[in-house]
C-alpha cells in the first residue's frame, strides 16, 4: 500500500512538473528575421532569448516559429498549430514582408488581428512587434503601414515590442550585406531588446 501511494505521490509531481513547464513557453511567430536567416539557429535572436532567461529566469523556453518569407496571410494558420503547444506568451512578428511587397496595410490588419484574437482566446499574453520600413519607400505608405501595429495594440488591449529591430535596422554593422537581415551581434541586440519588454511578465 506504501509502494502504491508513493507512486501516486511522484506521478502527481511529475504532471505538475510537467504542468508548470507547459506554463513557460514563449511562442515567438516570424518570418526570416526570427527563423535567423544567414546566421546559425542558435545565434538567431530567439535562441539568444532564451540564453538570457536560462541566467535570470528558470524553467521558461522559447519557440523559433520564424519561417523566412511569410507574411501576415500566414499568421492564422500558424497561429491555431504552434498554439497546441500551450504558450504562456506569444510574440507575434509577422508583417515586415506585407511592407516590402506592398500589400494593402487594410489586409495586413485583418490578417495579423484574426491571429491575435486566436492567441487571446487561448488565454496567452500577446506581444505584437511593431516593424518599420526603409525609408525609399512612399511616406504615406510608411506611414500607414507603421500605423497598423499602433493601432492593433490599442484595439486589441495587447502589449507591443515598439520596433523588434531597435537599434539595429539601418545599421551595416549590425546586418549582414543585404542590409535586410541582422548578423550575429544584430540578433543579440534584438534579443535584448525583446527581454526588456517582456521581462515583467516572466513569473
Amino acid at each position: 500500500m506504501k509502494q502504491v501511494t508513493l507512486i501516486l505521490i511522484l506521478t502527481f509531481f511529475v504532471h505538475s512538473a510537467q504542468s508548470q513547464d507547459a506554463d513557460k513557453k514563449i511562442l515567438i511567430i516570424g518570418d526570416s528575421l526570427t527563423e535567423g536567416y544567414g546566421v546559425s539557429q542558435d545565434q538567431a535572436y530567439p535562441s539568444r532569448l532564451e540564453e538570457i532567461l536560462k541566467k535570470k529566469h528558470s524553467g521558461f523556453k522559447v519557440i523559433n516559429a520564424g519561417s523566412s518569407g511569410s507574411t501576415s496571410a500566414s499568421a492564422f494558420s500558424r497561429m491555431r498549430w504552434h498554439l497546441k503547444g500551450k504558450p504562456k506568451i506569444v510574440i507575434l512578428a509577422l508583417g515586415a514582408n506585407d511592407g516590402l511587397r506592398g500589400t494593402k496595410v487594410d489586409a495586413t490588419k485583418a490578417n495579423l488581428g484574426k491571429a491575435i484574437d486566436l492567441a487571446l482566446k487561448a488565454n496567452c499574453t500577446v506581444y505584437l512587434a511593431g516593424m518599420k520600413l526603409p525609408m525609399n519607400y512612399g511616406e504615406k505608405y510608411r506611414k500607414d503601414f507603421e500605423a497598423v501595429f499602433k493601432a492593433l495594440v490599442k484595439e486589441k488591449k495587447i502589449k507591443e515590442i515598439p520596433f523588434l529591430l531597435k537599434g539595429v535596422g539601418g545599421r551595416p554593422k549590425l546586418n549582414l550585406a543585404d542590409g535586410i537581415h541582422p548578423n550575429e551581434k544584430g540578433h543579440e541586440i534584438i534579443a535584448q531588446t525583446v527581454y526588456e519588454v517582456i521581462k515583467k511578465d516572466l513569473k
